[in-house]
């Protein structure tokens, strides 16, 4: 018997073959060079800080009509008091203070521009990374950190300000909150829901499942995501071979990309895609187009896989010094203004360590409460069990 070895058994290649091998190829890096390429987005601020009037944008720039001077002093406070609590959380767990901590470095105008779009009626199904949006909402940053130490699942009532527990299931909120739209949507309500996700959760299968039944049901959602360029370690050339904002067409609702690093252009595209929710025309999928400027988590060393000019190409593009730059150039903040910004960040800094190391270690049995509403004889069972292992330890077993 005569076993064909594998070079024998594999076809060859035609010179048609090849052609077409070739011309895959070269579709293939026309992909990747069109991903590569600088995007276009709505943008109404500059890198260096002029304003923009283009023929992208004439759609979204009337909903920023209203901002006033005083309206844009507010938004650069709210990004430098929320990269002042964030640099304090990370300073925090390397002191060993907190287990883990997911920074935003970079991303604040994509979070304080859609957070400041919203109503207080708007509910909002963040990630683990949106402090910037929990910010907006009025949840004490404080209230934050007590996961990241482990005393607490969570140390605010979603409620009260609408805004939903941190969620560390990658992806699983999109479904939370096309399903609580919907709820919205028969209760005949005017809000609008917005759920926060990265580029690296839009390929779950969660955030499909959202899209369908959104779309489905007309749901008034807004489904924000901050394309922050790496999914971890996986750049989004790795992920998708089109535009991210452009997955939503084959769902059936409209997509659009905004300069993540501009606030303002992230409120006024925000403000929009909320009012079409509100108007029943349906959900819409923001791509915020930012850039993760530190870590994925404290757990990572984004040095093993990106490269140190494309992190100083983004580095010009800060958000803060963005609107800093535009502040200053139409007169709209003077120094005292900002060493009076710097004196405040000092003072939150200072409470955010001081509440912090003051966290008291949680109940060791609340653990068994308000699993269930009436109680449960299981856990009963499992609660005095675990009661006796511990008083084993104070026997002396």
């Amino acid at each position: 018997m005569t076993v064909e070895s594998t070079a024998a058994r594999k076809p060859r290649r035609s010179s048609g073959t090849k052609r077409a091998a070739g011309a895959a190829s070269a579709a293939k890096a026309a992909a990747a060079t069109a991903q590569n390429a600088e995007p276009q987005l709505v943008q109404l601020l500059t890198p260096e800080g002029e304003r923009v009037e283009s023929a992208e944008n004439a759609e979204f720039a009337p909903f920023v009509a209203d901002i006033t001077t005083e309206d844009l002093r507010g938004l650069y406070r709210d990004m430098v008091l929320t990269r002042r609590f964030d640099g304090e959380a990370t300073a925090l767990q390397r002191q060993g203070e907190l287990g883990l901590w997911a920074s935003l470095l970079g991303q604040e105008a994509a979070q304080i521009g859609s957070g400041r779009a919203l109503r207080d009626d708007d509910y909002v199904f963040p990630t683990y990374r949106e402090h910037g949006v929990a910010w907006c909402r009025g949840v004490d940053p404080t209230n934050l950190l007590g996961m990241f130490r482990g005393v607490n699942h969570g140390g605010w009532d979603p409620t009260i300000n609408n805004f939903h527990l941190y969620t560390i299931v990658i992806g699983s909120q999109t479904l939370h909150a096309t399903g609580y739209a919907m709820g919205v949507a028969k209760d005949g309500a005017d809000s609008a829901v917005i759920a926060y996700f990265g580029d690296g959760a839009s390929s779950q299968g969660d955030v499909a499942e959202a899209f369908t039944f959104s779309a489905v049901y007309n749901s008034p959602v807004v489904f924000f995501c901050q394309n922050n360029q790496w999914a971890i370690s996986e750049p989004t050339e790795r992920q998708m071979r089109v535009p991210l904002y452009q997955r939503a067409q084959g769902f059936g609702f409209p997509g659009v990309r905004v300069d993540g690093n501009d606030v303002l252009a992230c409120l006024a595209v925000t403000r929009w895609a909320l009012e079409r929710a509100r108007r029943g025309e349906g959900p819409t999928l923001v791509e915020a187009y930012t850039y993760r400027m530190g870590a994925h988590t404290t757990s990572d060393d984004p040095t093993k896989y990106r490269r140190d000019e494309e992190t100083a190409a983004w580095e010009a593009k800060d958000p803060i010094l963005r609107l800093k730059a535009h502040l200053v150039a139409t007169g709209g903040a003077d120094e005292a203004f900002f060493e009076g910004l710097e004196a405040e960040s000092e003072t939150l800094g200072k409470r955010v360590r001081e509440v912090v190391r003051a966290m008291p270690d949680p109940d060791t049995m609340a653990i068994f409460e308000n699993v269930y509403a009436d109680g449960h004889a299981l856990v009963d069972e499992e609660r005095a069990q675990f009661a006796a292992y511990l008083a084993s330890f104070e026997e002396g077993h």
